[in-house]
């Protein structure tokens, strides 16, 4: 990259703000040369601009190289119509941006074995990738209510993917696949759904291009059962965007918290929005009490996958598995650190 990278950052709502501002402090500390601006989105933005996603936010999204963002999600914007909800403003983001892969790592560090829900010798070996769709299934075809003949009210969402669709985020999958241990599963739903059986079509096909691959296919409510039983198995999982929503949240827990997870949403040319994967967590905004690392994790993932700075990436990882193993934590990992207290014992470990 020849010019100065511009990050987008986008706080949100909720402890949004609070993460972001650790991730910000970090990578002012790497410092990589990188400028930064700010712009309201979600709850924040409609309470300035009456919308989640205003014109200048979007404008800038576009505009620059990546887009760390914090969450967004007001109870006190429930009563809107649903296309003036926080939650709105991510999903105009990834449609506008053409952000099509969601790439969800889950990693259990050293010394949290004992925060996860599972056995720790079972915690111990996850190590896995979750590759989402995000651009198409029921979240984007054609839903609405109508009264039925007999009078009823009914909910309809279509769950839909082309063939293009599902051969661009298979590929995704197989070139993940081929930079960690050369497994993938493909996870669906094909003994039900015609969806799903294009999807594993189609990633039979693409398989091809990619003999190096060991491809299994898996029903996804196998995999729920599967990434409890055995999660270590797994090394690359690529599936739709339902799916891959009820799949990655799992997988967080498996591994002990949401608060530890990054997110990384990309378009077919490397640009991305970053994200932490907890939500804006009302209940306890403005308390000091979030752990910021899955902020400070998608940041690292920013630099490596968008900005082409893996060495700085790295270390940012290294900084955050330094903290832990000092016995650093916040309150969602039995620990009394203060979301800035955890930021500041990263920042000691760069």
């Amino acid at each position: 990259m020849n010019h100065t990278p511009l990050i987008a950052i986008l706080p949100g709502d909720g402890i949004g703000p609070e993460v972001t501002a650790e991730a910000r402090r970090v990578l002012d500390a790497l410092n990589l040369g990188l400028t930064f601006e700010d712009a309201p989105v979600g709850g924040a933005a409609y309470r300035v601009a009456g919308h989640p996603l205003p014109p200048d936010t979007l404008a800038l999204a576009k505009r620059a190289d990546a887009i760390l963002f914090g969450a967004v999600g007001d109870p006190a914007f429930d009563g809107l119509e649903r296309n003036l909800r926080p939650e709105q403003a991510i999903l105009g983001l990834r449609r506008e941006l053409a952000l099509f892969a969601n790439l969800r790592p889950a990693k259990i560090f050293p010394g949290l074995e004992d925060a996860s829900a599972l056995k720790p010798e079972i915690a111990r070996a996850i190590d896995l990738m979750i590759i989402r769709e995000l651009t198409g299934d029921v979240y984007f075809g054609e839903k609405g209510r109508r009264v039925t003949r007999k009078g009823l009210r009914e909910g309809y969402d279509q769950m839909r993917y082309d063939e293009v669709e599902v051969a661009r985020i298979a590929r995704v999958g197989f070139e993940t696949a081929m930079r960690r241990r050369r497994k993938l599963v493909s996870v669906d739903k094909a003994n039900v759904l015609e969806t799903s059986q294009l999807w594993r079509d189609v990633v039979n096909e693409v398989a091809r291009d990619f003999p190096q691959v060991e491809l299994a296919h898996m029903y996804v409510d196998n995999a729920a059962m599967q990434l409890v039983r055995a999660p270590g198995a797994f090394d690359t999982i690529v599936t739709g965007n339902l799916f891959g929503d009820i799949l990655s949240d799992q997988a967080s827990m498996c591994v002990g918290s949401i608060g530890m997870l990054p997110s990384a949403s990309l378009d077919e040319n490397g640009k991305g929005l970053y994200e932490p994967i907890h939500g804006s967590a009302p209940d306890i905004a403005g308390q000091g009490k979030a752990n910021p690392c899955a902020a400070i994790l998608s940041a690292a993932m920013m630099l490596r996958h968008s900005l082409g700075m893996a060495a700085a990436a790295d270390r940012i990882d290294a900084a955050v598995s330094a903290a832990l193993a000092l016995g650093k934590r916040t309150a969602d990992l039995g620990g009394d650190c203060s979301t800035q207290e955890m930021g500041d014992a990263v920042l000691a470990g760069l």
